[in-house]
């Protein structure tokens, strides 16, 4: 039977092709002021398995945490098992394209969640009652289990980004020793950065990324930390070898957005001229854009954002209320937790809201 066939008893094949066949290259060492080395180990995305360079290696057996499941088995290897943690069920057939590509990406991410999930597989050809049961009229078709019940699903492949972020969700909510662990180092990794030891915290990046090839959270922690000492090129390296869907949207886009900041502030020169512009033609409103994006370069954020926030006050219409989109811009750059973000959307609201 072909992919193609539309007219097959049960449910049919639905979804969008999805694949890439690109990955980070051999190993990288990255020198310079930071005397960080980074592994890319070969972590891909996206390819039709994953390899061992791709699941972090301390992840359990794909047998402990994927595995088939048949209609006699279902009660207990699902719904019973979902009450010590989500079950994630791939409804799945041989003759569905769209089953083929997701199924990978599906095992990969669960690989990646270190044990705090469980995938499983029921070809619902050879087994056909679950999914009839349960009203699934196409597939590929996921459902996780969370306590005997059903807790989310959806329908359709799915690029990997998505597929990830549905087993992240879950995998949260149910935390293993390892992911705590790796939660904790990514954490320490961000103090030291954020308290200007970029170099220990460039060292705290490399290792993670030692153990987990490919983290995207890591990746980008690295790249900030090589434009925090001038390093541009460096982090424009790493945002380079990831491919373009995970530069879209998440920390790489952050980076990747970051990068154009600094490009932007190495166009305008040397940061004393513009503030010194500011405090001479107080209403130049244009020279105070121009110096808070030098300030976000140069690191100091809080007053990057008290300059856009200032252009806000005197003008909110200027240049099409280029200062507050900015702002929003640099807020999405430097995360949610970034106390410039914290601080400057306070000011921001009490200038709009005043």
């Amino acid at each position: 039977m072909s992919d193609e066939t539309s007219d097959t008893p049960g449910p049919k094949a639905t979804g969008t092709s999805y694949s890439t066949g690109a990955s980070f290259g051999a190993e990288t060492t990255y020198g310079g002021q930071l005397g960080a080395t980074v592994s890319s180990g070969g972590a891909s995305f996206g390819e039709s398995t994953p390899s061992a360079d791709t699941a972090p290696a301390s992840a359990p057996a794909g047998g402990n945490v994927i595995k088939d499941v048949t209609t006699q088995t279902f009660m207990a290897e699902v719904i019973e098992a979902s009450r010590s943690g989500p079950v994630i069920v791939d409804f799945w057939a041989p003759w569905c394209g769209p089953c083929k590509q997701l199924g990978p990406i599906i095992e990969k991410a669960v690989a990646g969640a270190r044990g705090s999930v469980t995938l499983a597989k029921m070809d619902i050809e050879e087994n056909p009652d679950v999914a009839r049961q349960m009203g699934i009229q196409s597939i590929p078709a996921v459902v996780a289990f969370v306590d005997g019940r059903p807790a989310d699903a959806f329908m359709g492949a799915k690029p990997e980004s998505e597929v990830k972020a549905f087993v992240d969700k879950l995998a949260a909510a149910n935390p293993t020793p390892e992911m705590a662990d790796m939660e904790a180092a990514m954490n320490e990794a961000a103090t030291m950065a954020g308290a200007g030891d970029h170099a220990g915290a460039a060292e705290q990046y490399a290792s993670i990324l030692a153990r987990e090839p490919g983290n995207l959270d890591a990746l980008a922690g690295l790249g900030h930390c090589y434009l925090a000492v001038g390093e541009m090129a460096m982090a424009e390296e790493i945002v380079g070898k990831i491919p373009e869907e995970h530069r879209q949207d998440g920390p790489i886009a952050a980076l990747a957005k970051a990068i154009e900041h600094g490009h932007a502030a190495a166009e305008l020169g040397d940061i004393e001229p513009l503030a010194k512009t500011v405090e001479s033609e107080p209403n130049n409103h244009q020279a105070r854009f121009d110096y808070a994006i030098a300030l976000n370069a140069a690191g100091q954020r809080e007053e990057a954002a008290a300059q856009l926030i200032e252009i806000v006050r005197k003008d909110r219409k200027w240049n099409d209320d280029g200062a507050r989109t900015q702002l929003v811009e640099f807020f999405e750059t430097w995360g949610n937790a970034d106390p410039a973000t914290m601080s400057g959307r306070r000011a921001l609201s009490s200038v709009l809201f005043s």
